[in-house]
Formats: C-alpha cells, sequence, structure tokens
C-alpha cells in the first residue's frame, strides 16, 4: 500500500476525534452546536475504524512483503558474490577500488579487505590498460563501456595473470566521471584451444616478420638537480586494439616466441636510442629467459650505443629455477660495461627474489610502494628501508610511477636520488623532443603523451 494512505488514515482519525471529543471540551453534545444529529459521529465512527484496521492490515502485510522480497534480494547477491568465479569490482574517480568480491582473492591473491582504498596500479598497470581501452573504445562510445579486454594482472605472489576485463564507466547525478565497475576472470594461456593457439601464433609471427613495432622513450631525472639522466624504452604495439601491452609478451610466451619478441623489441629500442643525447643513459627491458639468449651479447655490442651506456633491466616476468645461469650471463654483460638492474622492485617476491641474487647496480622501485608514500607510514618505512639496503650494496635507487608532487617531495625527503613518471615527463616517439632533454628544464615541461597506440616497457 503507498505511504501516502498512512497519511490520509491519520487524518480520517484526526477528524473523528475532533468531532466527537471538541464539543465536548466546549461543554456541548457532539455536533448540538451546529444542529446535526447525534448519530452521525456514531455513523461516521462505524464506517471509519473499519476502514482504519483494513488500511492497517494492509500497510503491515505490504512492508512484511517488500521485507521478505528485500531479504531474498540480499541472500541471491550473496550467494552471487560468494560462488561466482567472475571478479565484481568497482573504482572509485580517484582509481581506489571501492568494492572487491570474494572472487578477486582468486585473480589477484588479495582478499577483499586487502584491495579496498588501495590504488589500481597495485595489480594493473594503469598505463597498458589506458592503451588498450583508448584503442578499443576509438570506434565505439567510452560511456558504453567495454567487454573482452585483455590485460595483465599483477598477482599478490608477483605472477602476471592475464585477466579478461569488461567494464563501464560511472557518473554521478550532475554527469561527472565517478570511476568504473566491471568484472573481470582469468584466462590461462595454457589451456587455450587449438583454435585460439594458432590465431595466437599467426598474430605474433605476422607482427614478428613485419617488425611492426615503435618504441618510445620515457625520462629518467636526478631528484637532486632536476636534470634528465636517461631514458626507459617502452615499446608500443601498432595493432590488434583492445590487447594491453603486456598481453603480447604473455601470449608469446604461451606460444612459444617470448624471447623472440623480446629480441625485437630490444633491436628495436636499442636502434631508436640512437636519436637520444648521448649523455643520457638507455634502460632496456629483458625477461630472465631471454638474458640467456646466445644472440644477446652480440645485439648489445653491434647496436651503435656505448655499453656503458646501456642499463639492462631484468624483469620479474619469468620463474627462476636456478639463478647461476643467470648471474653467469649477467656478469659477462656487467664485464663489458653493461649495468644491470631490477624492475618492479618491491612488488613481489620474484622482484626481490632478483635483487638479493643478482646484486643489481641499479634497483627500481615499484609504482605501488610510490603511489601514497606521502601519507602512509608502511610505505615511508619501505622506502627507508630500500634506501639504505641499496646503500649497502652500492647500487643506485630510482622511484617509478611519481605522479604528484606530494610523492616528489616524499621520496626525494627519503633520500632517493632518482625517478619516473608522469609528473617529471610522459613518455615520447619524437625525436625532437629526445633532443631537448640534453639539459634541464621543469619536470614534465616538453616531454609528449604516448598517444592511443599500446605500449611496453621495453
Amino acid at each position: 500500500m503507498p505511504k501516502w494512505w498512512l497519511l490520509v488514515i491519520i487524518v480520517m482519525e484526526a477528524g473523528v476525534a475532533l468531532a466527537v471529543g471538541l464539543p465536548f471540551v466546549l461543554g456541548d453534545e457532539p455536533w448540538e452546536a451546529w444542529g446535526w444529529p447525534v448519530w452521525i459521529s456514531d455513523v461516521l465512527s462505524l464506517l471509519v475504524v473499519p476502514v482504519v484496521v483494513y488500511a492497517s492490515s494492509s500497510l503491515v502485510r505490504q512492508q512484511l512483503r517488500e521485507r521478505a522480497e528485500a531479504s531474498r534480494t540480499t541472500r541471491l547477491m550473496d550467494t552471487v558474490l560468494t560462488t561466482s568465479r567472475e571478479w565484481l569490482w568497482a573504482i572509485g574517480p580517484d582509481g581506489r577500488f571501492t568494492f572487491s568480491s570474494p572472487a578477486g582473492a582468486e585473480v589477484t591473491g588479495y582478499e577483499p579487505s586487502e584491495l579496498l582504498g588501495r590504488h589500481l596500479g597495485l595489480i594493473i598497470d594503469p598505463d597498458d590498460l589506458a592503451d588498450a581501452l583508448q584503442q578499443r573504445n576509438s570506434s565505439q562510445d567510452a560511456d558504453a563501456g567495454w567487454a573482452g579486454l585483455h590485460a595483465v594482472c599483477r598477482h599478490k605472489d608477483g605472477s602476471r595473470v592475464l585477466v579478461e576485463v569488461s567494464g563501464r564507466a560511472l557518473r554521478d547525478a550532475a554527469g561527472r566521471p565517478s570511476g568504473f565497475e566491471g568484472t573481470s576472470r582469468v584466462l590461462d594461456p595454457g589451456t587455450l584451444d587449438s583454435l585460439a593457439t594458432d590465431e595466437i601464433r599467426s598474430r605474433i609471427e605476422a607482427m614478428l616478420a613485419a617488425g611492426s613495432l615503435l618504441t618510445a622513450f620515457q625520462p629518467i631525472r636526478s631528484l637532486e638537480t632536476g636534470s634528465i639522466i636517461g631514458a626507459e624504452a617502452l615499446t608500443r604495439f601498432l595493432s590488434s586494439p583492445g590487447i594491453s601491452p603486456e598481453v603480447w609478451f604473455v601470449e608469446a610466451a604461451a606460444v612459444g616466441l617470448d624471447v623472440e619478441l623480446d629480441m625485437l623489441a630490444l633491436e628495436t629500442a636499442l636502434g631508436a636510442a640512437i636519436e637520444l643525447p648521448p649523455n643520457l643513459s638507455v634502460s632496456v627491458n629483458l625477461s630472465p629467459r631471454a638474458c640467456l639468449d646466445a644472440r644477446l651479447p652480440d645485439i648489445l655490442a653491434n647496436s651503435g650505443i656505448p655499453m656503458g651506456r646501456i642499463v639492462l633491466e631484468v624483469t620479474e616476468r619469468h620463474q627462476v629455477v636456478d639463478y647461476g645461469p643467470l648471474a653467469a650471463a649477467l656478469g659477462l654483460l656487467r664485464g663489458s660495461g653493461v649495468r644491470i638492474a631490477v624492475d618492479d622492485a618491491g612488488s613481489g617476491f620474484a622482484s626481490m627474489r632478483h635483487v638479493l641474487l643478482l646484486k643489481p647496480d641499479v634497483i627500481k622501485l615499484d609504482r605501488d610502494i610510490i603511489a601514497g608514500i606521502d601519507t602512509d607510514p608502511g610505505q615511508r618505512a619501505l622506502g627507508v628501508a630500500m634506501v639504505g639496503f641499496a646503500k649497502e650494496i652500492g647500487a643506485s635507487l630510482v622511484a617509478e610511477g611519481i605522479e604528484t608532487e606530494a610523492e616528489l617531495s616524499a621520496v626525494a625527503g627519503l633520500g632517493m636520488t632518482a625517478g619516473q613518471g608522469y609528473l617529471l615527463g610522459r613518455p615520447s616517439v619524437r625525436p625532437e623532443d629526445w633532443a631537448q632533454w640534453d639539459g634541464e628544464f621543469p619536470h614534465g615541461g616538453n616531454a609528449k603523451s604516448p598517444g592511443p597506440a599500446n605500449q611496453r616497457r621495453q
């Protein structure tokens, strides 16, 4: 029963009470002053009381039905959230999780309580996701949502998990962006059916044959002087919208072409690095498996880049069972002048094993440690520990993913001497931009946005 019926009932009751009670208060018989028969009040009472009883009973029954329906809906939603293999999530406009269903623990390794309030960058590279989304939405209405987007999720244990992401943008009552919500599920490259495997292999082989890669560079700055001291190579893919850059490498590994893709990306990056100012270091990424490839020493030696400028960043994309051969291969490169770095340090157990067993010349702290370091005491403590550890082993430290002035001030205050991130300079594919990096300028002043094409650290 609509709630306005309750108001009608109250008004009717008040009317009867006044009609009968007010004359008594004035010392008169009911309605005698108006010349109306007394029996009218009796008749009205007989008519109104059943209506009131019926209305009240109907209202109570309606409320009980609504509560029962709400309880059933709640139980159903709880069942869906508890039993579904799809991870349901929501993030606010600041990129921090506002909801995570229990299935998220299977996908990411993090319980819902561990994700709430944490930034999306903890598990998915926002740049990778944004690039893939921009490609996917180039011919679609971005507000209509997306489905079937492939991305790589960084698991709590440091491993990489291939996921399919579907979602939509949210807007508040005023039409302003208020975040995103959607679902994700795990895609296991090892269980791809034969048709999917053949499609992936054909697509990657065609890309390798065509050599259709580009390289963008992102500046690395001294936090003491503000000058640019190096650049990190980012591989950009020019095809297959909706595929995150990291997915290319995960899928290549699934069909045994990961080392070939690594080598092509490396050669492309070193070829582009010729255009960089000669005083800058050149950081390139390689998986542990690619570091063992016999072609690597010759590729570096014949690149035209002095070995002393090259920084080889070892990623954690592949598990290393035996560090002996890897350490020996990197030792030979180190002997020729190449510096060794560990990428994404602090993002997982694998990266810290790299640091301990490879004893790198450069440690690059993951964005997960840097994001919010200005407000989180735990992250500050970890930052202080990493600064001390780097000094103990004689390594330099680079803070990755600096995006706010507060983060910049915090990492500099902790003693970190180098950094990179959108605040300090965006990636660019334009040699004319790179030429301006041969000197100091205010952070973020000259570097250009990488544009919509897919990209990945090389």
